[in-house]
C-alpha cells in the first residue's frame, strides 16, 4: 500500500527561495554576497507587488474614533500606535461611518481636486466623502466635517513585511510561492544571467497572473447604467 504524507505545511525560507532562484538561472550560491543580493532583490520585488494592486492577505480592518469637528486623520489617529506606522498604508478602501446607534453609512472616494475645491471644508454633517492623500505619512480627509462623534471603519492595504533573516519565511500565502521563486529568478537573471531574462520574465508573469487570479473576491458584479434626461 502506498504511504501518503499527513502534513500540508510546505514553505520555503529566504535561503531556500534564493537557492531555487539561482538554480533557475543555471547558477549556484557560492558566497555570502550571493544570498545578500538575492534578499535585496526579493525585497525590491515585494515592493513592486504593492504597485500591482493585490495582496488581499495584507488588508487590515481598522476602527478609529472620529471626534466632532474632525476634518482629517493622520498619524496614530489614522493607523497604528507609533508615529510612523501610517507609512505602512499603501491604500485604503471601503470606508464607512458608524453612528452612536451602530448604524453604518457608506462614503465615497473623491479626488484631490474635488476636495480642495470645496470652499468651506468645515461644513458640519455626517461625513459622506473622503480623499486619501497618499504621502509617505498619509492623511485621510473627510467631508463634511463630523457634526458629532462617530466611529470610522475602513480597510487598509498595508505593505508586506521585509524578508529579514535568511532563515525567515516570507509572509505570503503558500499559493504565491511559485510566483515568488519565479520572480526572484527573473530579478537575479537581470544581474547574473542576462541570457535567461526573457524566458524567466515570461515564467514570472505567467505565475503571477495565475496567483493574482486566485487572489480576487469571488462575487457577482452587476452594472446599472445611470439614466440622464437633459432638461428635466
Amino acid at each position: 500500500m502506498p504511504t501518503y504524507s499527513s502534513t500540508s505545511d510546505f514553505n520555503l525560507s529566504i535561503d531556500d527561495i534564493s537557492e531555487e532562484a539561482f538554480e533557475r538561472c543555471g547558477l549556484q550560491i557560492r558566497s555570502g554576497y550571493d544570498i545578500k543580493t538575492a534578499r535585496r532583490s526579493l525585497n525590491l520585488m515585494l515592493a513592486e507587488w504593492a504597485n500591482r494592486g493585490l495582496n488581499l492577505w495584507t488588508i487590515q480592518k481598522q476602527e478609529k474614533t472620529l471626534a466632532a469637528n474632525t476634518t482629517a486623520l493622520t498619524g496614530t489617529d489614522l493607523f497604528g500606535s507609533a508615529a510612523n506606522d501610517s507609512s505602512q498604508i499603501v491604500d485604503i478602501t471601503d470606508v464607512i461611518i458608524r453612528d452612536s446607534s451602530n448604524n453604518d453609512y457608506s462614503t465615497s472616494s473623491i479626488s484631490r481636486a474635488t476636495y480642495w475645491n470645496y470652499t468651506v471644508k468645515t461644513t458640519s454633517g455626517r461625513p459622506t466623502q473622503y480623499y486619501f492623500e497618499r504621502t509617505i505619512n498619509p492623511t485621510l480627509y473627510l467631508y463634511p466635517a463630523a457634526d458629532s462623534a462617530y466611529t470610522l471603519i475602513y480597510y487598509a492595504l498595508v505593505r508586506m513585511k521585509d524578508s529579514g533573516d535568511y532563515t525567515n519565511n516570507n509572509e505570503i500565502p503558500f499559493r504565491f510561492l511559485p510566483c515568488l521563486s519565479a520572480g526572484l529568478a527573473y530579478y537575479i537573471a537581470m544581474k547574473k544571467a542576462p541570457d535567461r531574462i526573457q524566458l524567466l520574465k515570461q515564467i514570472y508573469e505567467d505565475e503571477f497572473q495565475r496567483a493574482a487570479d486566485q487572489d480576487g473576491e469571488r462575487t457577482s458584479l452587476f452594472l446599472t447604467p445611470k439614466t440622464y434626461l437633459p432638461g428635466v
